[in-house]
């Protein structure tokens, strides 16, 4: 383990304790009464704090890979100071919740709550992390939500667990015995609506008030609560979605999904889902090690999620919802620190990209190269016009087909375009760079490469706060107009914000049909036999011959 990754363990594992039950509630703690207990958290300056609080029976023995069931009534006294663990994943040095202690018993939540407003019927913000929907959790200090509930006080904050990866998103459906598993899934998005259930029954005893519910989230984060929206059993939690660089887009067809459980059973050797579900917890852990890099993203499964989401956004289904929907200008970019560097970048994303133009008919590939040369003048290099590409069909064009189906269906929709820039070298507005203006946190520099520009942060967190209170995200000096496919008009997010019409139309015009083909981020199944790799070798090749011929030139001479 480096030293980085090590500093990184030890701080998450400082932050670690177990919550107990108490005789008695202590004086002066911040204490509340719930239906499945009392919780005494902690005051933060003026901020009350509740970490850990159970939203959902802890989903082990008979209910692994279960749909979670509501946590037990109950009149018992209990610490709310630390976090629940993180769901089983591998540690990952951009996921800094996996260095926290694991394990499957992780369907917690934490509140915020300032103290400086006293009253009922405020506005709730629940808020689902990011990690590729395999990855992440709530201790990560990035989410830490004290910043903003000190900073927009009357906004009631929650943060909350889902199970990941293995436990949360696995089809079990041609396994011996998984017929008995029919939400195996999408156990995580469950757990989400498990968690909104448990704050509409609960939250008005923090302040909240449970008919003014807004979720919000970032990458996995933002595509939950995209799919949120079109799932029958989560109406009625909420009335407004803010989604981050995150949309329906993000989902597998079922056929995709089974790639994971093949790895599954060939690790485990396992042959049935008997023998699973005897499994250990530490055997589960060794197991995701080894396919934790391969897990699925939520199924269309037609039975929990649509097989078309998108046709939800079309038909109405989602039009009572407000939303704010946006992307960042170089998401993709965010994975050259997840490839370890610009040169494996630099040979994958033209892996993938093959990978991905072959599944194309001809005439569509034709429209993706048509795409890179209309933006040659503007992007000179090949590689970053294929980074380009990626960043309209995974991020900003799913996105913008959900924003102008809403607006079509009737809905109050607002897109925004994040510019501010990472410090960090080749990641520029980067995937998740928005994190740490949103929750206020401006020293958690892991994306940033720098503290985060307080101004810009402030606006943001206010813009987030507004909408949560009214539906419309608008400063008293900026307004921020609704979307619609006349003007389109667009919060551009940078130290000056400013709204654009339009932005990037000719790539939108260009690529918004290859939309149907769901192209998505995962390039772990990618196949090298592609053009690339084989133009690749031969140029090695010929380097290497050279190479050898002046050898034997200088041994000769």
């Amino acid at each position: 383990m480096s030293l980085e990754n090590q500093l990184i363990r030890e701080r998450m594992y400082a932050m670690y304790g177990e919550n107990r039950q108490l005789p008695e509630i202590p004086p002066d703690a911040p204490s509340v009464r719930c239906e499945n207990g009392t919780f005494v958290g902690r005051r933060q300056e003026n901020v009350a704090v509740f970490r850990g609080i159970p939203f959902a029976r802890p989903p082990v023995g008979p209910l692994r890979w279960r749909r979670p069931e509501p946590p037990e009534a109950g009149g018992g006294v209990y610490e709310a100071v630390y976090n629940g663990k993180t769901p089983i994943q591998t540690e990952w040095k951009t996921e800094v919740a996996s260095y926290y202690p694991q394990g499957e018993d992780c369907l917690y939540l934490n509140v915020w709550a300032s103290e400086s407003v006293k009253g009922s019927g405020r506005p709730v913000m629940v808020f689902f992390h990011g990690g590729s929907y395999g990855w992440g959790g709530t201790a990560d200090p990035m989410y830490d939500g004290f910043h903003f509930a000190r900073n927009q006080e009357d906004i009631v904050l929650v943060t909350a667990g889902y199970r990941t990866g293995l436990m949360g998103f696995v089809d079990f459906s041609e396994v011996p015995g998984g017929e008995s598993y029919p939400d195996a899934p999408n156990l995580g998005i469950l757990d989400q609506i498990e968690a909104l259930r448990w704050v509409r029954r609960n939250i008005a005893a923090f302040g909240g008030d449970p008919e003014n519910v807004t979720i919000f989230g970032e990458s996995a984060g933002g595509g939950s609560v995209s799919l949120l929206p079109l799932i029958p059993e989560a109406r009625g939690l909420f009335r407004r979605v803010i989604a981050e660089s995150g949309s329906v887009a993000l989902t597998f067809s079922r056929e995709e999904c089974q790639d994971f459980t093949r790895r599954l059973l060939e690790t485990s050797k396992c042959l049935s889902m008997e023998e699973l579900a005897a499994l250990s917890e530490d055997e589960l852990k060794e197991i995701n090690e080894k396919v934790n890099y391969y897990n699925n993203f939520p199924q269309r499964d037609g039975r929990i999620i649509p097989l078309n989401p998108y046709a939800g956004y079309a038909d109405g289904t989602t039009a009572g919802i407000d939303m704010i929907l946006g992307t960042n200008q170089n998401e993709t970019n965010y994975w050259v620190g997840e490839l370890n560097g610009i040169l494996l970048f630099s040979l994958g994303v033209p892996v993938k990209y093959e990978n991905d133009l072959r599944t194309l008919k001809p005439e569509d590939q034709v429209r993706a190269d048509t795409f890179l040369k209309e933006t040659r003048n503007r992007i000179p290099h090949k590689l970053w016009r294929r980074v380009e590409f990626y960043n309209e069909m995974m991020f900003r064009l799913p996105a913008v087909r959900q924003a102008e189906s809403q607006a079509r269906s009737g809905g109050r929709v607002y897109m925004y375009y994040w510019t501010e820039p990472s410090a960090l070298r080749y990641c520029g507005a980067c995937h998740a760079v928005e994190l740490a203006y949103v929750f206020g946190n401006v020293d958690e520099t892991i994306y940033t490469g720098r503290r985060a520009d307080p101004g810009l942060s402030a606006s943001v967190q206010a813009m987030w706060a507004n909408f949560a209170r009214t539906g419309d995200p608008g400063l008293p000096d900026l307004e921020w107009p609704r979307y619609d496919e006349d003007q389109r008009p667009t919060m551009v997010l940078c130290r000056e914000p400013h709204v654009e019409k339009d932005i990037l139309k000719t790539q939108r015009e260009t690529l918004f049909p290859l939309l149907d083909y769901w192209i998505n981020p995962s390039y772990a199944t990618m196949d090298y036999r592609v053009p690339f790799v084989r133009k690749l070798f031969a140029g090695m090749g010929g380097i290497l011959l050279f190479l050898i011929a002046l050898i034997i030139l200088i041994i000769i001479y």
